[in-house]
């Protein structure tokens, strides 16, 4: 796309901004006073959300964006945001020809920390050059530094991810029951991806398992989860040496130091 915006003293250029959740959905906004339907994504009008001014940079440093919007637009409420579906959501912002569509994107991104005030909300973003600042040197660790399943593990995750359908469920105390099979203690630092009720697409960590096989969640529930649901189930990992030897057998693949002294390996001192 090489369409130049305001080359010219009057054009039709309104502001766009999509906004990709890890869930799975996408939203599509514009300034423009009505909805325009470009790039297989109908953008609702929004006058009530407000792109701030984009700082675009040839440094390594982060630019800088900010979105402002009122809670009352469908597409985004309290709840949603409680909730944390919006966390971590990738963002497109760009400028739109509302007669010709021609549209071409200014800035890429994902929200970073979300504050409520009232009914609107403001969130900052962090643009693609955020993933520079993560050194790529591994600092050492006693516990891998590999994801569970993931490349530098080398286990495969349709081996241990299991779809189970949910029993009960107790709101307060955040946990659940499933009809999986096995033991609840293998789910313990897994985590858990809703495929359908009030929490569908949205994942939680799963922080302990008690004796009855009840797994408590890292995340509130709702009182509209209801017996039925379905989700799938990713067995956990301490990280330790000692589960990756005795439990997965890929101590070959472990990635961190469990036997390099530490720091205080300075403070001891001889003992007959």
């Amino acid at each position: 796309m090489s369409r130049v915006f305001l080359a010219t003293e009057l054009e039709g250029v309104a502001t766009f901004w999509r906004i990709y959740r890890r869930d799975g959905t996408t939203l599509g906004f514009t300034g423009h006073d009505r909805d325009l339907a470009f790039g297989g994504i109908v953008h609702r009008a929004a006058p009530g959300m407000l792109p701030s001014a984009i700082r675009r940079t040839a440094g390594l440093d982060g630019d800088s964006a900010e979105m402002e919007g009122a809670l009352a637009h469908d597409a985004i409420d309290g709840e949603d945001l409680a909730a944390g579906r919006f966390d971590g959501a990738r963002v497109e912002v760009g400028a739109v020809d509302w007669e010709t569509l021609d549209h071409a994107v200014l800035y890429n991104g994902t929200i970073g920390a979300v504050a409520r005030s009232g009914g609107a909300f403001t969130a900052g973003l962090a643009s693609a050059k955020a993933a520079l600042e993560i050194n790529p040197v591994p600092r050492t660790s006693p516990t891998c530094r590999a994801a569970f399943c993931g490349p530098e593990c080398g286990l495969s995750a349709s081996r241990f991810t299991h779809t189970a359908t949910l029993v009960s469920a107790e709101p307060d105390a955040a946990r659940v029951r499933f009809d999986q099979a096995g033991d609840g203690a293998s789910f313990v630092s897994g985590s858990l991806r809703w495929l359908d009720g009030p929490y569908a697409g949205m994942a939680m960590d799963i922080a302990e398992a008690d004796e009855t096989g009840g797994l408590v969640l890292d995340a509130e529930l709702s009182d509209n989860l209801m017996a039925g649901t379905r989700a799938i189930l990713r067995e956990g990992c301490d990280h330790t040496i000692a589960t990756c030897t005795a439990r997965f057998a890929n101590a070959a693949n472990f990635r961190g130091e469990p036997f390099l002294p530490g720091n205080d390996l300075l403070a001891r001192y001889p003992s007959s």
